[in-house]
This record gives C-alpha cells, structure tokens and sequence, in this order.
C-alpha cells in the first residue's frame, strides 16, 4: 500500500557492494542536497509508486544494512532539510518490513515538505502497519485534505477502515469515491471486488 516503490538490493549486493553502495549514496546526496525528491506515478511503482494493495504487511523483500542506514543518518546530520535522504530512509525501512523505525523518517521528510501528499500517505501507511490505526487514518485524512482526487490515499483508507477499524461501510465510502475521481485506477477491478465483499 506505499505509494512510492524502489528497487531493494539483494542480500548478495547488500554484503558485495556495500563500499560502492555508501560511496554512490554519499556522493549523490552531497551532490544533490536540497534537490526535489524525483517525482513518482500516484499509486504506483515508479513514477509516484502504485503500491500493491494488501490486507497485512507484505513479506519484506528488500534488505538494509545498518551500515546503510548509518550512512543516510550521517547525511541527515549534516542535512537535516534534505527530505529526499529522509524519505529513501524511510522507504528502504518500509520495504524491509521495519515500520516503527520508518515512522519517524517519513515524519521528518513530511515536515520538510509537507505539500508532498505521498509521502504523508506513506506515513500513514506505515502507522497502520506498525499497529496504530487511529493515528494512520488521521494522517491519511490529511493526505486527503491536501489532495482530494489523491487515489492511493482513498484506496488506503478503505484498508484502515475496514481492517484496523471494522468500519465496512466507511471503506465502501471511500473505495466508491476512489472509482469516482479515478475511473481508470490500474487495480479498480480489485476495489470493485473489494466494495462487494465489503457490502456482503
């Protein structure tokens, strides 16, 4: 359900390439701090990631070193306004399955950029999946106050409602409404199927 996807590295690059991992990450960012995040497709992979829709966290697959995610805080000490290392740290956490951990990283690069609707709703995401279902759905309402027509956020409401709050018909709501303001949704067949379950 993240709106931003990535690559992951492998475990064999994990332990392989590591120097050429931190040296590339180091320089790009000393390179480019303070540069915009590189824009994503909404809701999906690439360019605003459409993340795969899941009722519970799906298997993490991607690996981080502490090794890496020392090198992005050494970044962010130095750059504390540089929302693109604190949100690529947020998602490789993410991706690895480590929620709780990525919770305050999107938080940071939220309050750099807090127009930044995806990564408001990856917050929320995260909050859900690290047990928080109150304050993921918060989030996400504010990720929809930002953006209305925001598809991944309505998609991901209807998740924290129906799931983390046993609130059928808020779901419906909101998954009606995705169908509405996003006809075209690439997984709309699975909000269709997901609405009817719903209402069953």
């Amino acid at each position: 359900m993240r709106t931003q996807q990535h690559s992951s590295f492998s475990p064999l690059t994990a332990v392989t390439g590591v120097a050429g991992i931190l040296f590339g990450v180091i320089v790009g960012y000393i390179i480019g701090a303070g540069q915009a995040s590189p824009s994503f497709q909404v809701a999906g992979p690439a360019p605003q990631a459409q993340a795969q829709a899941a009722v519970q966290p799906a298997a993490a697959t991607a690996v981080v070193t502490d090794t890496e995610i020392q090198a992005y805080r050494d970044i962010l000490t130095r750059d504390p306004k540089n929302a693109k290392a604190a949100t690529d740290l947020a998602n490789r956490l993410y991706d690895a399955g480590r929620y709780v951990e990525a919770i305050p990283y999107y938080r940071q690069a939220h309050e750099i950029d807090p127009k930044n609707v995806n990564v408001s709703t990856d917050l929320g995401t995260a909050l859900y999946y690290a047990g928080r279902p109150d304050e993921a759905l918060a989030q996400l309402e504010r990720s929809l106050a930002a953006d209305p027509r925001h598809a991944q956020t309505l998609f991901n409401i209807g998740i924290v409602k129906r799931d983390g709050k046993k609130d059928a018909k808020g779901a419906v709501e909101a998954w009606e409404r995705l169908l509405q303001v996003d006809p075209n949704y690439p997984e709309a067949a699975r909000v269709r199927a997901l609405i009817a379950e719903s209402k069953s």
